[in-house]
C-alpha cells in the first residue's frame, strides 16, 4: 500500500434556490447542502415578503381590519376574512343568520377547490408536465367564474362581514343553478384528470417514494391539514367546527407521506368539497343573510381556528372602543414548510424543489411572522 497515496476528501457543496426560481412562484430561499448530488441537509428561509399586516391592524376599526385580513393572500382570502369575523362575532354575541352561514360554507369550499386545483397545476409544472398544468388551469376557471359571480371579484371577494355576508352575495335561483351546473362540470373534469394522472407511469414513478415525511415526524413538526393527513392522521378541523355540523363529508387520508400522497390528497378532497357545496345548495335555508342588530363593546382576547386549504388557520385579537388590539395570525404554511427541510434529505437535487412545494406553501400568508430572539 502506498503510504503517500492522497487521502480522499468529501467536499460539501451548497446549491441555493430562490428567492426567484422558475419552479417556485413564491418568494423564499432554499439552501441545499449536497454531496454527490444527494441532498444531505437543507435550510429554508422565509420572510422576504413581510408586510407587517398584524402591526397595521393595530388600532383599526374592526370591520376595516377584517377587510385588511383578506388582502393577506389571494388564494385563501375568504378564509382570512371569515376567520377574522368569527374572532369578533363570538365575544360580541353576534348571531349569524343560518342562510348566511351556508353561503359562507359555499364560498369556503369553492376557495378550497380553487386552491387545490392551483396546487395541482403548479405541481404539474414542477414535474415538467405542462399539459397537465394547462388542463388544471382550465378546470379551475369554472371555480373562478363562480367565485366572481357570487362575490363580484375573482380574487378578494369580500363575502363575510360581521353578522353574515354582504348583500351582493345573495343566491337567487339563477345563481343556484349556475353553481349546480358548475359542480357537475367540475366533477366530470376532475374525475377525467384523476384517471389520466394515476394511469401515467412516468408521473407516478416520479412522485412515488419521493419526499417522504413519516407520521411521527409530521406530528413532531406540527404539520397540519393535507400535509398531516397524507401521513395517515385523520385530523380535519372541519369536524370540530359547528358551521360544518349540517354537512356530511369524508376526511381523506393517505398513508405513504410522499409527494404522491400529497397530490392524491388534494385530488380526492376536491370531491368532498363538491359534495359539501351540493348539500349547501340543496338545503339552503330561507331568511336574511345579514344581522346588524348588535352593539359594539370591548372584548377580551379571543381565539378562532378554522380549517383552510392548507390546514389550521388561527386568528386572535381583542377589541377596545371598537378597534383591534393585539392581533396575531398564524397560518398553516409556517409549520408545514419547516417539515419540508427534512423531506428533501436523501433525495437527488433534481427532486428537491418537488419535495419543498409538495406541502403547497403560501408565503404571502406566512410572511407576517416576526421571530424575536432574546439575547
Amino acid at each position: 500500500m502506498d503510504d503517500n497515496k492522497e487521502k480522499r476528501t468529501v467536499i460539501e457543496a451548497e446549491i441555493p434556490m430562490g428567492t426567484v426560481h422558475p419552479a417556485a412562484l413564491e418568494p423564499y430561499r432554499v439552501r441545499l447542502f449536497v454531496e454527490d448530488e444527494i441532498v444531505r441537509d437543507a435550510e429554508i428561509t422565509v420572510g422576504i415578503n413581510h408586510r407587517g399586516v398584524e402591526r397595521i391592524m393595530e388600532g383599526l376599526p374592526v370591520e376595516k381590519a377584517n377587510s385588511l385580513t383578506e388582502k393577506i393572500c389571494g388564494i385563501c382570502s375568504n378564509s382570512h376574512i371569515w376567520n377574522s369575523c368569527l374572532t369578533a362575532e363570538k365575544p360580541l354575541g353576534i348571531e349569524v343568520p343560518e342562510r348566511a352561514g351556508y353561503i359562507r360554507i359555499i364560498m369556503e369550499e369553492l376557495e378550497r377547490l380553487h386552491s387545490h386545483l392551483l396546487y395541482l397545476a403548479h405541481g404539474s409544472e414542477v414535474l415538467g408536465h405542462e399539459t397537465f398544468a394547462m388542463r388544471l388551469f382550465y378546470i379551475r376557471e369554472t371555480v373562478m367564474e363562480l367565485l366572481g359571480m357570487i362575490g363580484g371579484n375573482r380574487v378578494h371577494y369580500g363575502a363575510s362581514i360581521l353578522g353574515g355576508v354582504r348583500p351582493r352575495c345573495e343566491l337567487d335561483e339563477m345563481r343556484i343553478q349556475q353553481i349546480k351546473n358548475g359542480m357537475d362540470l367540475l366533477e366530470e373534469k376532475i374525475t377525467a384528470f384523476a384517471d389520466r394522472f394515476v394511469s401515467d407511469p412516468l408521473v407516478m414513478s416520479r412522485i412515488t417514494g419521493v419526499g417522504v415525511i413519516s407520521q411521527k415526524d409530521a406530528l413532531r413538526l406540527a404539520c397540519t391539514g393535507p400535509t398531516l393527513r397524507a401521513t395517515g392522521v385523520e385530523k380535519d378541523l372541519r369536524r370540530d367546527m359547528e358551521e360544518y355540523d349540517p354537512f356530511e363529508f369524508d376526511v381523506i387520508t393517505q398513508d405513504d407521506g410522499d409527494v404522491k400522497s400529497q397530490l392524491l390528497m388534494r385530488v380526492m378532497e376536491n370531491f368532498e368539497s363538491i359534495k359539501i357545496i351540493r348539500q349547501a345548495i340543496r338545503d339552503l335555508p330561507p331568511g336574511p343573510i345579514t344581522n346588524r342588530s348588535w352593539e359594539m363593546k370591548d372584548t377580551p382576547l379571543t381565539k378562532s381556528y378554522i380549517e383552510v386549504p392548507r390546514g389550521t388557520l388561527y386568528h386572535s385579537y381583542a377589541l377596545e372602543d371598537g378597534r383591534v388590539r393585539n392581533c396575531v395570525i398564524r397560518t398553516p404554511s409556517m409549520a408545514n414548510i419547516g417539515a419540508m427541510q427534512y423531506a428533501c434529505i436523501g433525495h437527488h437535487i433534481t427532486d428537491a424543489q418537488l419535495c419543498v412545494v409538495q406541502c403547497d406553501p403560501c408565503f404571502t400568508c406566512t410572511d407576517r411572522a416576526i421571530q424575536i430572539i432574546e439575547i
